[in-house]
């Protein structure tokens, strides 16, 4: 084998390792696990971060390997970070594989919060997932820039005319391979099929599964626009596996 692609290959693996926030990730993997699990660094932060509350219970697939979760990871063509990623976690974070949070995310799990990410599952750059009852990530469940994912309104509202309480929180289901733009809003109740493209700037809060699979979502709040699509997942996937599993 030529030496230029692995002076390449080694010279991309040196620029990799010095993003990565060490101190954070050091802390926060074996604060989380036990020493055997924690010194294969399943889970690296990349960049600036502020830790909340760390008292919740993480979940890893039986088979571990070094970065497999990223946070602030450097998948996209954004690169500077403002430095304003946090995290805090208080419930049931569950990882079913390899997962990326891009830059300057906010993750916030309260207490009594389930979030489960699908293996590929990926949240870009200044995105906002905010789970106080329950949040699912199919596999392949990839959201563009500006996502928001909240399955709470925060305050109590009520019917005026019964006074009448309305839920507070409620669940969301993102499905698996599920190709979402930048800026889309998830709000509880929201759910979407496998094999659904959700379009810029959409608002979704309600269940379009009856819409089925293959569709093309948009608008305020979201509405069917087009059947019989769905991204190239068969030509695309082995190249976000190679992309995407940096060790």
């Amino acid at each position: 084998m030529s030496i230029r692609p692995l002076y390449r290959k080694l010279k991309q693996r040196c620029r990799l390792y010095r993003k990565i926030n060490w101190c954070k990730s050091l802390y926060f993997n074996f604060k989380y696990f036990s020493f055997s699990t924690a010194r294969k660094l399943p889970i690296l932060f990349y960049g600036r971060v502020h830790f909340g509350k760390l008292k919740g219970r993480i979940t890893l697939p039986d088979e571990i390997h070094m970065g497999m979760v990223g946070f602030g990871q450097p998948y996209e063509l954004v690169t500077r970070a403002r430095g304003i990623a946090q995290i805090h976690i208080e419930g049931q974070l569950i990882f079913k594989g390899y997962v990326q949070f891009g830059l300057d995310y906010l993750l916030h799990l309260g207490p009594e919060g389930i979030l489960t990410m699908g293996h590929m599952a990926s949240v870009a750059s200044n995105s906002k997932v905010i789970c106080h009852q329950a949040i699912n990530f199919g596999d392949y469940a990839r959201l563009g820039s500006e996502a928001q994912v909240i399955d709470t309104n925060f305050h109590a509202m009520r019917t005026v005319s019964t006074n009448t309480p309305m839920p507070m929180r409620g669940p969301i289901s993102i499905g698996s391979y599920n190709f979402v733009s930048n800026r889309v809003t998830f709000l509880q109740g929201a759910k979407t099929p496998n094999h659904c493209t959700v379009a810029s700037n959409s608002l979704c809060t309600k269940d379009i599964t009856p819409f089925g699979e293959n569709i093309l979502v948009g608008g305020i709040p979201v509405k069917l626009l087009r059947e019989d699509i769905d991204r190239d997942w068969t030509g695309e996937q082995a190249m976000l596996d190679k992309y995407l599993k940096l060790f």
